[in-house]
């Protein structure tokens, strides 16, 4: 399991929410270290920045007396700046295992133009991301499932590349909590002549991956979109979390072109955990 897991809070309702409902479920995985972070937005507080510290950190400690009834180490850290880039400099400097932040609906025009803290951290960092998809209802917020069980059933997208390497390597950090998964494959390049071929290709390929782990997995080659047959699968298959690899892009190619990445970070209901490939 991830050792140390860095954990940004902005003391939102939505943090809060999971932070005392979610966090310590993932700590009873087996994590030793939570490193809590807040980080004043120098371009929202300006001069006050350096005057919120202290009361910010206050905040902090007593979030952290909350948590280390848990038997883990906390370790409270509040900093000055953009918070991705912040949060995403602390996660190097900590050598966190895993950064872990909710996400919650939010306006597609905003997400667009400005970006969120959530997608603009699954950008900036080279530590994997587990973005928590909570839904907002009536009485309160909501995940699909339990935290608990969030790496009971994983989906993971394997494309061939360098890529895949990594996240397959980020997925047995994980495998002792593993039930059983599904490793997928879409096929979405080549004449529509050497289909078949590339699907056999795919299957090898998929089962050669496969082998590495010690708990089943099933093999899915799929034909067309990337991102919509991972999210589809993950629906069919019963999966608890999409594990995807995210490739080095400017962030005016990602808004213009997209990814499947960044279609998957949209569009899924299901946890995702983002594996940087730089």
């Amino acid at each position: 399991m991830f050792e140390k897991i860095l954990y940004p809070t902005d003391f939102s309702e939505i943090s809060l929410h999971a932070l005392r409902n979610c966090i310590p479920k993932l700590l009873s995985l087996g994590v030793e270290e939570l490193h809590l972070i807040h980080v004043i937005d120098i371009t929202v507080a300006e001069f006050e920045a350096f005057e919120l510290e202290d009361i910010y950190r206050d905040r902090l400690e007593e979030l952290s007396k909350e948590l280390k009834t848990t038997g883990v180490r906390v370790n409270p850290i509040v900093r000055i700046g953009i918070p991705s880039i912040e949060i995403s400099e602390a996660a190097e400097e900590h050598d966190i295992d895993l950064v872990v932040i909710p996400s919650v609906g939010e306006n597609i025009w905003r997400v667009m133009f400005v970006g969120s803290t959530a997608s603009n951290l699954a950008r900036a960092t080279k530590k994997p991301v587990l973005l928590l998809k909570y839904v907002k209802n009536d009485e309160g917020f909501e995940l699909p499932l339990d935290c608990a069980e969030i790496f009971k059933q994983p989906l993971i997208s394997i494309d061939f590349s360098k890529c895949s390497i990594k996240v397959l390597k980020t997925v047995r950090e994980f495998e002792e909590l593993v039930e059983r998964g599904v490793l997928l494959h879409s096929v979405d390049y080549g004449k529509i002549d050497d289909l078949e071929h590339n699907i056999e290709i795919a299957k090898r390929n998929l089962e050669k991956s496969a082998k590495g782990f010690k708990v089943p997995f099933e093999m899915e080659v799929l034909i067309g979109s990337a991102s919509q047959a991972l999210i589809g699968t993950a629906i069919a298959k019963r999966a608890t979390l999409i594990v995807i690899g995210k490739k080095g892009r400017s962030f005016i190619k990602d808004l213009l072109l997209g990814s499947t990445a960044e279609r998957v970070i949209r569009d899924s209901k299901l946890p995702v955990l983002l594996v940087p490939c730089d």
